[in-house]
């Protein structure tokens, strides 16, 4: 009885062990997360932040869990801006910013981001890029648009709530290359995607129809994407994976597609990201959201519906 066990036993535990060896010993995968993101996604993945991998000897840090290892700073609250409230099933904690003391004028206001002033070298894969997608979970904590801390008026309130976006390669910290934000098209909030091809010229805005505040309603985790395709001028947006119905708010050719292609962002290393706010290097406040963010993703692609899609059911499938 014991002779049979033996001989089941010892080609069991070879196996095992030979099993275990190559799990310890194989190659990481290039830009490999230890994040739910969704295989098709994962070449494109330049920056993704979650919120739960704090720099090592610098809680104040996010680390990028992208290709791109651009870690960043939590900016006005440091550890303490990570929240133990996760989007997804996949989550823990997530990012709170918010407006610290909006009749104030300062820079105390809890974003996140990263700013270079001649450019931040490890984004180089949103320089002459084809097209890029901003992405991820969003949850309206408090009231937004906040008041202006740069104006005397006291009800005064920003004409802008920013989300998340990578900067243009001129950017003071304000001007972005692809952004996601809540901004007001003709004197109303909306929702849009907001792009720059080129540094120093216009920006195209892709507004949502829908009334912003029932595409974000507050205490409720959603998942927001965004794209940009500067070589045909397209952009969408999408919320719970599903594209949303909206309109083009600037007449003409902003993006200056009307010459010979193939057209590209600038060859420019982008400035920095901006998460919460503008000023990701801290000398100014502007458009601030009193919200949690979650799993942010900035890849180097205009990537497709079907792709949005499945990294939104990757996390919320039962």
């Amino acid at each position: 009885m014991f002779k049979r066990r033996g001989r089941h036993v010892a080609p069991a535990l070879a196996a095992f062990l030979t099993c275990a060896i190559a799990l310890t010993t194989a190659p990481a995968e290039a830009g490999a997360h230890p994040g739910p993101v969704h295989p098709s996604l994962r070449k494109h993945l330049a920056a993704y932040y979650d919120f739960e991998h704090p720099v090592r000897g610098d809680p104040a840090r996010e680390r990028d869990l992208g290709f791109s290892r651009t870690d960043i700073g939590l900016v006005g609250g440091g550890a303490r801006m990570r929240t133990e409230d996760g989007a997804h099933r996949g989550s823990r904690t997530s990012l709170q910013v918010r407006q610290v003391n909006p009749e104030t004028k300062g820079n105390d206001d809890w974003k996140a981001g990263v700013h270079g002033p001649s450019g931040v070298p490890s984004l180089r894969a949103f320089n002459s890029v084809e097209g890029m997608t901003v992405m991820g979970w969003f949850k309206m904590t408090g009231p937004n648009p906040g008041l202006n801390s740069n104006t005397a008026a006291p009800d005064d309130r920003y004409g802008a709530v920013g989300l998340a976006g990578v900067l243009s390669g001129d950017s003071d910290g304000h001007a972005v290359r692809g952004l996601l934000e809540i901004i007001e098209v003709d004197g109303e909030l909306r929702l849009v995607a907001l792009g720059r091809r080129l540094d120093g010229a216009g920006s195209q805005t892709f507004a949502a129809s829908r009334d912003w505040r029932s595409l974000l309603p507050v205490g409720e985790w959603v998942f927001l994407a965004a794209t940009f395709d500067f070589g045909t001028g397209a952009m969408a947006l999408y919320r719970d994976g599903r594209r949303l119905d909206g309109f083009y708010t600037v007449p003409g050719d902003p993006w200056d597609l009307s010459g010979p292609g193939p057209h590209r962002a600038s060859p420019t290393d982008p400035r920095g990201i901006k998460i919460g706010g503008s000023f990701p290097q801290n000398t100014a406040e502007r458009n601030p959201c009193d919200c949690r963010m979650d799993s942010l993703m900035f890849l180097d692609s205009a990537v497709g519906g079907d792709r949005i899609r499945a990294q939104y059911r990757l996390v919320t499938a039962r």
